[in-house]
């Protein structure tokens, strides 16, 4: 007797990005993103890799370990310690129709770029009247927490979504890291990556064959009625403990992953906030003009009628981050996001 047909396999491009179905994968974040820009420069042989230290070494975290031994030294470049030079000759070859992916060592270290990024990379798109594109994703390892020394746990995100013409992301998880890093590498609009690095350890489970989330929505990481916790990036994590931990108090926490900072999904958060009636924003930045302004300032014209208290913002301190033997003092922390959560339950 015939046996029936068996199911056709999905299409491999089922998951909008082009993936042949796999098997998930629990994996770190560092081998997430390694993962992704292997996949990246097998579909499309004009993604570039470059920066100080990624070929041979493969990156001071091992994110870009063993592409240039697999793509070649043309497509994985060491390049010289000069971030200026970098981002410029990536601005040169995305004119030429290549797709760079430029790797920042640390986050202290853009600023010799900072030019080159907001005078030339965010504005090339309206001075060329749209008709240049420059599809340039530009990796920055982020933030605190692993006991670094100066100029290597800095949070500057908000000084490029302040700026026109970029985006900024800020994965928290290994899935999202794995296909934030793709979606960024396919825009056409240039892509600021924040890569917690304090995260680059954490194992999540990777799907390649899963449907992604658009690149500049929000998600919610943890259903809750009592408060909303907004955080992006390396605080997720902590958000979700301080959740976790109010919820022996009889508080039910909602826990909102940002993911993108420019532009802001604001619809999501304004539903959880309208659920909730309360807001606390975390980022280890710190609060003064941050990130967290802004959201508490649209959150507050959106969702007026529905708040039951101010928004509350949770951050790093308006100083240089400190030594490292200090930043368990400045990082925001469990006791932090709590506090903040009993001041807006006080109201």
């Amino acid at each position: 007797m015939a046996t029936a047909a068996a199911s056709p396999a999905p299409s491999p491009a089922a998951n909008g990005l082009g993936q042949t179905p796999q098997t998930p994968q629990k994996m770190p974040v560092a081998k997430a993103i390694n993962s992704s820009l292997r996949t990246a420069m097998e579909n499309d042989p004009k993604v570039l890799v470059m920066g100080e230290d990624v070929g041979k070494l493969g990156g001071v975290f091992r994110i870009t370990d063993g592409l240039q031994k697999d793509f070649g030294e043309q497509r994985v470049i060491d390049t010289p310690l000069a971030e200026s030079g970098i981002v410029g000759t990536a601005i040169g070859l995305a004119l030429r129709g290549y797709r760079p992916v430029v790797e920042i060592q640390f986050d202290g270290f853009v600023f010799p770029a900072y030019d080159q990024i907001v005078t030339q990379l965010a504005k090339m798109h309206a001075r060329a009247l749209g008709k240049i594109k420059l599809p340039i994703v530009i990796r920055i390892p982020y933030a605190g927490g692993i006991g670094a020394v100066e100029h290597h746990s800095e949070s500057p995100e908000a000084l490029f979504a302040h700026v026109a013409g970029l985006k900024c992301v800020s994965p928290s998880n290994a899935a999202d890291a794995y296909w934030m890093m793709q979606q960024a590498i396919e825009s056409n609009d240039p892509v600021i990556f924040f890569e917690p690095k304090r995260r680059y350890w954490d194992k999540g489970e990777v799907d390649p064959s899963a449907i992604p989330a658009p690149l500049h929505s929000a998600r919610v990481a943890r259903e809750g009625t009592s408060a909303t916790l907004l955080a992006y990036g390396p605080m997720v994590k902590v958000c979700l403990e301080a959740a976790a931990a109010a919820e022996e108090e009889g508080h039910d926490l909602e826990v909102v992953d940002l993911r993108s900072i420019s532009p802001i999904d604001f619809d999501t958060v304004q539903r959880s906030v309208e659920k909730t009636g309360r807001l606390v924003v975390v980022h280890e930045a710190p609060v003064f003009l941050g990130t967290g302004s802004e959201i508490a300032a649209r959150i507050t014209e959106r969702c007026f009628y529905h708040l039951e208290a101010p928004v509350l913002r949770v951050g790093g301190f308006h100083s240089p981050y400190p030594p490292a033997r200090l930043e368990e003092d400045y990082l925001p922390d469990l006791d932090r996001v709590l506090d903040a959560v009993d001041r807006a339950l006080a109201y």
